[in-house]
């Protein structure tokens, strides 16, 4: 399956989706305080309380088609992982490679 994606240079999150959905590994807990984490959604959580829970690498906060539309479900309170993952830098591109190929 090929998806279709704007060019790199439009990093528009809500149309990708890449960062979200392309390693089970990716979405850790790491400087986040007990009372940070406590807010995230229990259903959110992985089982060993050391992330976000995936679904075959996909957050399942994640709501929506990769490449067309998507959503984070707890964007509000989303772990300091997704916060620091910026639009373009090298986490980002990572993603999008993975996912969508060199020519996403």
């Amino acid at each position: 399956m090929t998806l279709s994606l704007s060019p790199v240079h439009d990093f528009d999150c809500q149309s990708c989706g890449a960062c979200c959905a392309y390693s089970a590994e990716w979405p850790r807990f790491s400087l986040e305080t007990d009372e940070e984490l406590e807010r995230i959604p229990a259903d959110h959580v992985a089982a060993d309380l050391g992330g976000m829970r995936c679904e075959n690498d996909r957050c399942t906060a994640l709501e929506g088609t990769l490449g067309k539309f998507v959503a984070c479900k707890v964007y509000a309170v989303r772990p300091i992982v997704c916060r620091t993952c910026m639009p373009g830098d090298d986490e980002c591109l990572m993603a999008r490679e993975r996912l969508f190929g060199a020519a996403a």
